[in-house]
Formats: structure tokens, sequence, C-alpha cells
């Protein structure tokens, strides 16, 4: 049985359809999965966000850590001195700057703070 051309495309279309729904589905379950541990992990005082008044990263990171009841705290560099001394001692090129039980990591990964929560302390 020979497929037409748009029969062909209509399949391929089809394919890349079911394996696109699949890997979101992954990827999802994936957060989640990476989101419960570390809520499970994170003790208060383990996670401390260095962050800016105008970062957006930084409020969806704030939304994720409230959303996951992940304790944290945070800090501003523009309204706290030894927050922007210590942003500064990072040499980081932007905000947010998480420190994770001694740890400095760029940016906000919930996967990166899984992992740093997840070593020996």
């Amino acid at each position: 049985m020979k497929l037409t051309r748009p029969r062909q495309l209509l399949q391929l279309a089809l394919l890349v359809a079911v394996v696109a729904g699949v890997q979101q589905a992954w990827v999802a379950s994936h957060r989640a999965s990476a989101a419960a541990e570390v809520a499970t992990l994170a003790r208060p005082g383990d996670i401390h966000m260095i962050s800016s008044d105008s970062c957006g990263i930084c409020d969806v990171a704030r939304r994720w850590f409230t959303q996951h009841a992940v304790p944290f705290s945070e800090c501003s560099i523009e309204r706290d001195l030894a927050c922007r001394a210590a942003f500064e001692t990072t040499m980081a090129p932007g905000t947010p700057v998480m420190v994770v039980r001694g740890r400095v990591l760029l940016g906000f990964s919930p996967e990166q703070l899984r992992v740093t929560l997840a070593l020996p302390r």
C-alpha cells in the first residue's frame, strides 16, 4: 500500500505531536519531582536568595519557593548594603544568586537546587 504525499505528511505531523506531548509530560513530571524533593530537603536557613528589585527571574523564584513551600530567605542589593557587598563578592553578572548551604548558584534552577541540597553537608 503506497501512501500519498499528504497522508505521509499527516502521519509525520501526528508522530511529531505525540513525541512532543510525551516530552512535555516527562518535563512536567520531572519538574514536580524536583519541587517535591527540594521542599523535602530544604530547611530554614539553607537557601538564601540575593535579589534585585527589577529582577524578573527573582520574582519567578520567589513565587516558586512560596508555591512549593520551600523555606528561603532573601535580601535586595538595592536596599541592603550588606547584601550588595555579598553580591559583589560572588562576581555574578546579575541576580538572582542563590547561596545554598554556603554554595553559590547563579540564576534560578530547581534542578540545581535539588542537586546542591542532596550533597552531603
